[in-house]
């Protein structure tokens, strides 16, 4: 099912603490920089009021759309999604028996994480108001927690599956990553947990660990003699 790709043989330390420096510490402190300056920034400079969006999705409730998307939403809950990232590692690690791929959702996981929870704490952005559908979490509303988390697993899974030789079950994968990342979106401004920019901001900070854990290790071809290094997911 999957082609191995460059670098069959396991990382050194060296190697992957250097990566883990270079490739992962850095560019996520870049991500941190980006994703709280925005939100101050909406909050704070802008003061931007998404309260008529709110209220829209509240007029277009229904009992069937309340279920769909109390649902979707949940899957972006913390114990769900780690059971889920949790499984995805095992199973990625048992097709492929590299441990340095199999890593890569777990990876952009933690990297969204970290992040979430130092940004959101500065922006301190209070919750929608509107009638929420769930039990808010302690943390504030910029960036949406289950929108970033939920994407950077899933995008992840998404680019993982690029491996996948057969095309149609490649596409009808990554096609699936994306649209739980976008659901999930959707059903947490439906169910007044967040505003628009909350998950927008999530999808991006979500789909910039993915692409940061995918290519978070630095392999040189076995096969090539110029040196010319690749990133492990290629």
């Amino acid at each position: 099912m999957y082609g191995q790709g460059p670098g069959h043989s396991a990382p050194t330390g060296a190697t992957t603490g250097r990566s883990l420096l270079t490739r992962v510490v850095l560019p996520s402190l870049l991500v941190w920089l980006a994703v709280t300056g925005v939100g101050l920034l909406v909050t704070d400079v802008f003061g931007l009021d998404e309260g008529g969006a709110n209220r829209a999705f509240v007029e277009v409730r229904t009992d069937r759309w309340d279920a769909i998307t109390s649902f979707v939403s949940s899957m972006g809950n913390t114990q769900v999604l780690m059971a889920t990232c949790a499984g995805i590692v095992l199973f990625l690690w048992w097709r492929s028996r590299q441990w340095w791929f199999a890593v890569v959702p777990a990876l952009s996981l933690s990297i969204q994480v970290s992040i979430f929870l130092t940004a959101s704490m500065l922006v301190a952005r209070e919750r929608p108001a509107v009638e929420q559908l769930d039990q808010a979490a302690p943390t504030s509303s910029f960036p949406s927690g289950h929108t970033g988390a939920t994407t950077s697993v899933y995008l992840a899974l998404a680019l993982c599956a690029s491996r996948i030789q057969a095309a149609w079950l490649r596409v009808t994968v990554q096609l699936l990553c994306v649209a739980v990342a976008g659901g999930v979106a959707l059903s947490r401004v439906y169910r007044g947990m967040h505003h628009p920019t909350d998950v927008l901001a999530g999808l991006m900070l979500g789909a910039a660990c993915a692409f940061i854990a995918w290519n978070w290790l630095l392999r040189r071809t076995p096969a090539s003699d110029s040196g010319v290094p690749e990133a492990i997911s290629r």
